[in-house]
């Protein structure tokens, strides 16, 4: 018997995890709502849908290769002109 006592922390854990879940899945009453919930609820539901936003830019396929762009290297030249001059 003492080699089961194991066991013991598994199942108070399972136990609990069993009435948390009863308890938290129990059927409660309707909460009655206020006339401004309603009203709030109501133009929330009627309100326009939004515009399809702008559509992402394709990606550029990668060839496995890494390049600078041109940005970066005309960035890198002015500042290798500056140290040399």
């Amino acid at each position: 018997m003492e080699i089961l006592l194991w066991l013991l922390p598994a199942v108070v854990a399972t136990c609990a995890a069993m009435a948390w879940v009863g308890w938290i899945g129990r059927v409660r009453p309707e909460r009655e709502r206020s006339d401004a919930e309603l009203e709030r609820f109501a133009r929330a539901v009627m309100r326009p849908l939004p515009e399809e936003g702008r559509r992402p830019r394709q990606r550029e396929r990668s060839t496995g290769v890494a390049q600078r762009r041109d940005s970066q290297r005309r960035d890198s030249q002015r500042r290798d002109a500056r140290r040399s001059a």
